[in-house]
């Protein structure tokens, strides 16, 4: 689940000024709500229904939500139904045929998703602690016992990625390893592992892959593995469909730009003050499509297939 934030390194600031613009642009908008309208008159399922989708993060991804949903239900008024994907593509395919009403992505997915014809519009990103900005780390690891310490030596192994749609997961590890002169398609042999928590399994257990990738939130959990580079990636976005109505949309906005767990709390959603709720939650700061313009650069950089529409 990438509810992790942590200050913005000064690298991934000189990178977003250091590239071209990728071809593809987002179709997001931002206002509240888009001319065209769906069957269902802009809605997922029916206007009692808003369909509030994630990528597979974790087995924890659906308890992780649950909080954020019930307070989504209670400022909207609507039922919402979880909808969690067998993979990264299967979510990108339901949110372009309009079958999510809000959802968290990661930042590669939502631009792959709006590529591929989905409209959406980024509301905000979690933040996990007071003070801190949206983002978090796409972290390279190698088993707790291993003498591997550098992407260097990633050359020839076998490397766990999450999924070819992860931004943490995938794109900017692909863009690391180019940059350290290895070939991420000839250079190793990739292993999808699915889930981020997998994928450090795997790695743990150094069997299946010996070395790869994964958000830091999952990687943290393990004595299995060691971190032995770091990469801060853009904060997931909260999205909501473009096509809803325009008074569902406003609400969407005015609950979920910018709200602290306290908010949640005060709402009546007594789930959320949970330790388990404030391991992962504190607030949520806006961001905007222009906010993922690094991530488009990066799909330049590496040619990545997910990135053309």
């Amino acid at each position: 689940m990438k509810l992790r934030a942590l200050p913005v390194l000064a690298g991934a600031a000189i990178l977003a000024l250091g590239l071209a613009a990728c071809s593809g642009t987002a179709e997001a908008t931002g206002s509240a709500g888009a001319d065209e309208t769906s069957s269902t008159s802009g809605f997922a399922v029916d206007e009692n229904t808003l369909v509030f989708g994630v990528v597979p993060d974790s087995v924890d991804t659906e308890t992780n939500y649950q909080p954020l949903m019930d307070y989504i239900a209670e400022i909207t008024g609507k039922s919402v139904e979880y909808h969690e994907s067998t993979d990264y593509a299967a979510l990108i395919e339901a949110a372009a045929a309009g079958k999510v009403d809000v959802a968290s992505f990661s930042g590669f997915t939502y631009v792959t998703a709006t590529n591929n014809g989905a409209k959406l519009t980024p509301i905000s990103s979690i933040v996990t602690e007071e003070g801190q900005e949206p983002g978090y780390y796409s972290q390279a690891i190698v088993p707790a016992d291993s003498d591997i310490s550098s992407l260097e030596d990633f050359k020839g192994k076998k490397v766990c990625f999450v999924d070819p749609s992860s931004t943490s997961g995938y794109l900017f590890p692909s863009y690391n390893l180019l940059e350290t002169g290895i070939d991420p398609k000839t250079d190793i042999t990739p292993v999808f592992a699915g889930k981020h928590d997998v994928s450090v399994q795997k790695v743990g257990e150094g069997v299946e892959c010996e070395v790869g990738f994964a958000e830091d939130s999952e990687v943290e959990k393990s004595d299995a593995v060691k971190v032995i580079a770091e990469t801060m990636v853009p904060g997931a976005p909260l999205v909501y469909s473009s096509t809803l109505p325009d008074d569902v949309a406003q609400k969407l906005i005015d609950g979920l730009s910018e709200i602290t767990i306290d908010d949640i709390i005060a709402a009546g959603i007594d789930s959320a003050d949970t330790d388990s709720f404030r391991s992962v939650f504190y607030a949520t700061k806006p961001v905007d499509d222009a906010y993922y313009d690094l991530i488009r650069d990066i799909c330049k950089e590496t040619e990545a297939e997910q990135c053309q529409g």
